[in-house]
This record gives structure tokens, sequence and C-alpha cells, in this order.
């Protein structure tokens, strides 16, 4: 630092004296010439001062960042040195991590997984193997003496004999009836329109719906009760009646279509029947 400053401070003093040397040479110049040759040497000693000023920190900064030098062994030691602050922080980090996976995270799992078994129980109504539960005849009171059979057996099968049962454990159930089959109707097969004897039946609902079919004189009346059941009304709450004069129709097992009035196109009425009457 000191050199540098010596060697800038010497290159401006010989600036300045060949710009004497220069202006004693051409002392026989005129007035005007004299006064060039002052700019000039000012505008050196300027030019210099400022190449001064801008080398010079940075000579002075190069010079004081650049590290002395080491030997071998100071670079392997310091090497050595480094890997083993890095090892010492990585085991560091690693052991805080394992200690906060085995601290927080793990109790939390842990409790997560307590509470979805619990509501998984509690939605399959089997709450009670959540409770830790007790061993057959535990907390009961043994008053009576064991005979020489009950000291063979196993604690668990002198519990169970010592036991309550409950009465619905030795009650003998009753096998209900087996349910009945379920009546399927089937009508006879609707005939053709020019067949002989072929009547068309219509049916008002109370629903207001009107429903058509034929059939054959020969028919039982019954017929009709089974199609008014199949359609949804059930012979037991409601009866087939005429349309003029109303009147309720004769039905029966042995009684055609024909022997209950029907031997024409007819419209007949479904009405409900007066329970209070029955």
């Amino acid at each position: 630092m000191a050199v540098s400053r010596t060697v800038a401070l010497l290159g401006i003093l010989f600036l300045s004296f060949l710009s004497i040397v220069y202006m004693k040479s051409s002392y026989k110049a005129g007035f005007q010439d004299i006064l060039l040759l002052v700019g000039r040497a000012l505008f050196l000693v300027l030019l210099s001062s400022w190449l001064v000023s801008i080398l010079y920190p940075r000579l002075r900064s190069s010079s004081a960042s650049a590290p002395p030098p080491r030997s071998r062994n100071e670079d392997e030691d310091m090497k050595r040195r480094q890997e083993q602050a890095r090892k010492e922080q990585q085991e560091t980090l690693c052991n805080k991590a394992a200690a906060y996976h085995e601290s927080v995270l793990m109790p939390r799992q842990e409790s997560k997984l307590r509470k979805k078994e619990e509501r998984f129980y509690r939605m399959t109504g089997e709450a009670w193997k959540l409770s830790p539960g007790q061993l057959l005849g535990e907390g009961e009171l043994v008053t009576e003496h064991l005979d020489d059979e009950d000291l063979d057996d196993t604690p668990n099968v002198r519990a169970m004999r010592r036991r309550k049962i409950p009465e619905s454990a030795t009650r003998i159930l009753v096998q209900p009836d087996p349910p009945q089959e379920k009546k399927v109707i089937i009508l006879p097969d609707e005939p053709l329109e020019n067949d002989e004897g072929v009547v068309r039946v219509v049916l008002r609902c109370p629903s207001g719906r009107t429903l058509q079919r034929k059939f054959l004189k020969s028919h039982s009346s019954l017929t009709l009760l089974q199609w008014m059941q199949k359609i949804g009304y059930p012979p037991a709450l409601y009866t087939v009646c005429t349309s003029y004069p109303r009147r309720a129709l004769d039905t029966g097992q042995d009684l055609s279509l024909e022997d209950a009035g029907i031997d024409t196109d007819t419209v007949l009425n479904i009405e409900e029947k007066d329970t209070s009457t029955a």
C-alpha cells in the first residue's frame, strides 16, 4: 500500500518536471504559447490525479483481499474441521427430527387412529369393544364350596357355572308359522272380437280411471273380482255395482257372467264397501 502511494506521487512529480522543462525550452516563445503550455501542464496534472484516485482504491482492495498463502497441511486441516463440523450439524438435525417424530408426530397419529376406531365401533354398534372388559367371574363373591370336580375345571368354566343365565337364553322359542305363499291371479285369455258369446266389460275405478276387457258369457262371475283385485282393488274392501239400477252384482263360484246379468256389453262401477253396516 505504501509502495503504490509512493509510485503515484513520483509519477505526478515526474509529469510536473517534464512540463517545467518543456516550458524553459520554449521560453522564447510568445505569451500565448506560455499560457498554452501552462494549461497543458495543469491538464496533465489533473489527469494523473484522476487516474491515481481511481486506480489506488482498487489496488488497495485487491492487496487487502488477497489471502495470505497457506501451506498444504493447513488446507487439509481446514477441510477436516469443516467436514467434522458438517457431520456434527447433520447428526444434531437427525436427532432433533427423530425426537420430534417420537414426541409429536407419533402421538398425533395414534390419537387420530384411536378416534377413527371409536367412531367406527360406535357406527357399527360395537362400542363394547372399546371397554377393557373383565374376566369371567371377576368381582363375584364365591359363596359355595368347590367340589372335587370343580377343582379340576378352569376358572372360566367355574365362572360360567356361577353366572346367572338370563331367562331369555333358556326360554324355548316358538317357531312362527311359515309365511303363506302369495296367491298369483291368473285371468283367462281374452277372447277375440268375433268369438261367440263375447261381452265387453268396462270398469270405472274410484280414482276416475276406466278399464275395459273382453270375457265370454260362460266365464265365472268371480273372474270380475279377480280382475278387480289385480288392478289394485281387493274384494274385501271394494265391490262391483251396476250403473242403473245401482245394485251390487251377484257373484259366486257357480254363477257365470250370463247368470249374473252380464249378457251384453256392460259398464260396472267399483265402489268402496260400507264397513259401518257390516
